[in-house]
């Protein structure tokens, strides 16, 4: 079994342009994406998709130096861009990352990963279309399917938004997929990267929390909130754009 975390990053971003290659605590917010990612024990291989753009060629340079393998294909396609990188390499198993999400928790990764190879669900996910599912903080987001569900989303989605987000399409017509759920729910938290709020959030956490290594996950991020509540109030307001427009 072949699993491979794909990692979605561009410099284009029309709430926080260039928000993929922004320096925080001497590295880029793709670096910390990747280094978190490859804590996880039960990835086999990470690729960072990105365009074909001329502006994203420092996206791929980023990636190399990290040391993961690059796949560039459309811009806007985003669902076609997973399914070429996940047949160029091989995929028996993707896992849907996205690269404004530099608090990833590895060990959170990993669960789900697990939940996953031990249940025979079409797709598990902590990061469900209905905010009503969501358990887990923005930012933490993890989706999980076959290549085979990734070729039947490429071969027959059709609407914009699905092909643009890669899962909608999976989560509208498989029946058997499982929102994978926290005990607590953390769902008010936002520790994803798209406006400058969010910025100043992470920026924050990574302050207090980073000290050259990544060793700090969801918990001691809850327990820096509690000794500094007025943290998760600096990007409280934000709300996440409508992902069918």
């Amino acid at each position: 079994m072949h699993t491979i975390a794909i990692i979605q990053a561009r410099m284009g971003s029309s709430r926080l342009a260039g928000k993929a290659m922004k320096n925080l605590c001497g590295k880029t917010i793709l670096a910390h994406c990747i280094e978190r990612v490859r804590q996880a024990q039960y990835i086999n291989n990470i690729i960072v998709a990105t365009t074909l753009n001329e502006e994203d060629s420092i996206i791929e340079q980023e990636a190399l130096r990290c040391g993961v393998k690059v796949f560039r294909g459309s811009e806007n396609d985003v669902l076609s861009r997973y399914y070429y990188a996940a047949q160029k390499y091989k995929a028996d198993t993707v896992i849907r990352i996205t690269s404004d999400c530099p608090l990833i928790d590895p060990k959170i990764l990993d669960e789900v990963i697990l939940f996953y190879l031990n249940n025979k669900y079409d797709i598990v996910t902590n990061a469900p279309n209905e905010e009503k599912e969501r358990t887990y903080p923005r930012g933490l987001d993890i989706s999980i399917f076959s290549f085979e569900q990734l070729k039947n989303a490429f071969i027959n989605a059709t609407e914009k938004y699905q092909r643009e987000h890669v899962t909608p399409y999976l989560y509208e017509n498989l029946e058997n997929k499982c929102y994978y759920k926290s005990k607590i729910d953390y769902s008010k938290y936002r520790l994803t990267l798209d406006t400058k709020e969010d910025w100043n959030l992470i920026s924050e956490i990574y302050m207090n929390l980073y000290k050259g290594k990544h060793d700090f996950y969801l918990d001691d991020i809850l327990n820096l909130f509690k000794s500094n509540p007025k943290l998760e109030k600096i990007n409280f307001n934000i709300g996440q754009k409508d992902f069918k427009k």
